[in-house]
């Protein structure tokens, strides 16, 4: 029986997406996708989310690519226009679960400390969770074992009562190995679907 749903923010309840600022700094999609491939890339900005500081992890990539250092201070100076609010359907979802008293409802999220400060202003949701595990504070993040621990043992969350749901298919695969009955999330509408088929809604 499932008795705690563990949501991911971005991607998932949050639309978070680079594109969004690189659009009004860049002419066109390729040099975006050069840029967040080869400068500003995921692997980076997760040791943001690990815990290293913005402006640690900024003054590194100035050093590696200074010929973009405007495009690379964008990225956190102007970080709040990467947000393009709520995913409407799934925070509609959330609602309607949080109102379920069967159900505790718990973030585990990949996110810089000090950027999290400011999407728990954006998005007042954030505050209606049983419990929200941030990356950034903790020092650690997913995929890793230890980072779902730690929400486990805080919230004394058996796996085997828990369901998670994150758009990143990796991080997918290290909830199941754990014991976590897992959705990965493509839409709010298949999410539904997913959520009816357990017997969740």
């Amino acid at each position: 029986m499932i008795k705690a749903i563990i949501f991911d923010l971005g991607g998932v309840l949050i639309d978070w997406n680079p594109r969004l600022l690189y659009r009004k700094i860049f002419s066109n999609e390729e040099q975006i996708t050069h840029f967040l491939d080869n400068v500003c890339t995921p692997d980076w900005n997760e040791e943001q989310d690990a815990g290293r500081s913005l402006a640690d992890g900024t003054e590194l990539l100035v050093r590696q690519h200074p010929e973009h250092e405007d495009n690379i201070r964008a990225f956190y100076s102007r970080w709040t226009e990467m947000l393009g609010g709520e995913i409407a359907g799934t925070v509609e979802l959330f609602n309607q679960l949080r109102n379920d008293d069967r159900f505790k409802l718990y973030a585990l999220t990949n996110w810089s400390a000090e950027t999290f400060v400011i999407a728990e202003q954006e998005y007042p949701f954030l505050k209606q969770f049983d419990g929200v595990v941030v990356s950034g504070i903790e020092k650690t993040r997913k995929p890793h074992a230890e980072f779902y621990r730690i929400l486990l043992e805080r919230y004394n969350v058996k796996p085997e009562e828990a369901l998670f749901i994150d758009d990143n298919l990796r991080n997918v695969e290290a909830a199941i190995k754990l014991g976590i009955d897992s959705i990965r999330f493509t839409s709010a509408n298949e999410l539904k679907t997913e959520l009816q088929t357990r017997a969740i809604l």
